[in-house]
């Protein structure tokens, strides 16, 4: 596995844990990485086996080792930035655990009521096969691995995608989404701020604006307005 480890400079005394998604890599979050480190962050962006444990397991093996390194470099505080399922491994993680210093949490395309294509798909043997155990985790169903966790502590903003980044998909949704997550999934009713951008769920993390929000997120909690002054979808919707 991959591992990036980047101490900035000059830095602010803040450590971000960077967490890619399902069947990605670290260097899917390389770009946010690097914006990040060019804005004084500590950061810990490491690869994990996501199609090999189930989440829980991923979870307890992969999360302490970030915060280890936070620890090691006397951060004070520490965020995530997190991508797709990487937000349901951090929500996994402190059900149990509490995080010293913890501080924002941004989810990108976060599964966080699972996902349709689970529902239609998670009894092919080649679904299965590349998604892994985790994989199979993800329904919609109540008894869902997301379902089932209990809200989380921290500063917490959600970036949802609206056009989908795959439209072969698209039969198995009755709503806006991303093309593997619809926007009402990724919602929690414990989260700060809320934002629904035009971008795609394999893609979104890459996407500038998406990153400039993420920045203005850690710095100020909330996201920031749009260019005529106005935000859209920022109002916390009704809880689920």
């Amino acid at each position: 596995m991959g591992t990036t480890t980047t101490r900035a400079n000059q830095s602010t005394g803040e450590c971000v844990i960077v967490l890619h998604g399902l069947g990605r890599t670290e260097a899917s979050m390389g770009k946010i990485e690097k914006a990040l480190v060019n804005n004084n962050y500590l950061v810990w962006n490491e690869e994990y086996p996501s199609r090999e444990a189930e989440i829980e397991i991923l979870a307890a093996n992969h999360l302490p080792p970030g915060i280890h390194q936070c620890e090691q470099w006397n951060a004070d505080t520490i965020h995530f930035v997190t991508h797709s399922m990487g937000g349901i491994l951090l929500r996994q993680y402190l059900q149990s655990n509490k995080i010293p210093g913890l501080g924002k949490i941004v989810m990108l395309a976060p599964p966080n009521h699972g996902s349709e294509i689970v529902d239609h798909m998670k009894e092919g043997s080649l679904f299965q096969e590349i998604m892994g155990p985790a994989g199979q985790q993800l329904s919609t169903q109540p008894s869902s691995k997301p379902n089932s966790l209990k809200p989380i502590p921290g500063i917490i903003g959600i970036i949802a995608g609206s056009v989908t980044s795959d439209p072969w998909f698209a039969w198995m949704f009755d709503g806006p989404n991303d093309g593997k997550v619809s926007v009402e999934s990724t919602r929690l009713d414990e989260m700060a701020d809320f934002l629904v951008v035009e971008r795609g769920h394999t893609f979104i993390m890459k996407s500038d604006d998406v990153i400039e929000q993420v920045l203005y997120f850690l710095k100020h909690g909330k996201f920031k307005a749009d260019h005529q002054g106005n935000r859209p979808h920022h109002e916390k919707p009704p809880g689920r």
